[in-house]
């Protein structure tokens, strides 16, 4: 466990390189549509981005839209999720509303530095070299990782056994870094579901993903041929990232007091429950 410990700080010491090399991309975003109105909020409130993001009236806001129950599409094609419902609270507690871009994972934190979103909702973990890049709100959830293999399998019981096999996980995800430092090779994937049916069809031999994802999962999918074999020990942090500046302190501040003010209400308790039938949010 000690090695895996040590294994786990050099995989998130690893990410920032793949988060910052992604360039965002989408799944339907209108980026230039979020570029126009950051050049005109910031004529309206100044280099302050609370400022900026009250005269616009909105909060820009990047996810992915394909990780269920995080921030997904229902049956209706309406996007959806834990993040989804979180994101539009802060907005209201903000005094406007929330606007939604989709994207891939690889380019979300780099459309935070970009200036593409003015922040990111996607179950982002907080970790020490992220936060030297971007500015991290305080957190507003707790997730373990979990190593899912095919039911049937019996030669992977722990992370330290991912050594010379493969797993599918997100490009430039912490799970995929993860993965690759415990010696897998890695296959890039777009989505969960996508994911796990590598692992089903015996394409790849694992997973790492948030345990509540899969979890998740499985409530939907009760007959999928898959387990859990090893879970981290502590619970990561997930936080808000926002662009790294000193114009952006008054803007945390009120993200950090809108997340209090929904967890005082017992709002985020309610939506974790929701969505994952547990509060995962203490």
């Amino acid at each position: 466990m000690k090695k895996f410990k040590m294994i786990m700080a050099a995989a998130v010491s690893a990410v920032m390189v793949c988060a910052l090399a992604g360039c965002g991309g989408g799944n339907g975003g209108n980026t230039s549509s979020a570029s126009a109105t950051s050049a005109a909020s910031e004529a309206a409130g100044g280099n302050d981005k609370l400022a900026q993001v009250k005269a616009a009236g909105k909060i820009v806001i990047g996810t992915e839209g394909t990780w269920a129950p995080w921030t997904f599409h229902d049956e209706s094609d309406k996007l959806v999720g834990f993040d989804v419902e979180v994101g539009t609270l802060i907005a209201r507690e903000l005094g406007v509303t929330a606007e939604f871009v989709e994207g891939e994972w690889d380019g979300l934190l780099a459309g935070v530095s970009g200036g593409r979103y003015d922040m990111v909702i996607n179950g982002v973990e907080w970790s020490e070299d992220r936060a030297a890049t971007y500015t991290f709100t305080e957190p507003y959830a707790y997730i373990r990782t979990a190593l899912i293999v095919p039911a049937d399998n019996t030669d992977i019981t722990s992370f330290e056994d991912l050594k010379g096999k493969t797993t599918a996980n997100s490009i430039g995800s912490t799970y995929m870094t993860l993965a690759e430092d415990l010696g897998a090779t890695v296959q890039g994937v777009d989505s969960l579901e996508e994911t796990l049916e590598l692992v089903m069809q015996g394409r790849v031999d694992a997973t790492l993903n948030a345990e509540v994802s899969f979890l998740d999962y499985m409530a939907v999918h009760p007959d999928a041929p898959l387990k859990v074999v090893d879970l981290t020990e502590e619970a990561s942090s997930v936080v808000i990232p926002v662009k790294m500046s000193d114009d952006n302190a008054s803007f945390v501040a009120a993200i950090n007091e809108a997340i209090e003010n929904i967890a005082a209400s017992g709002e985020l308790s309610e939506l974790s429950v929701k969505y994952f039938g547990s509060d995962i949010t203490k």
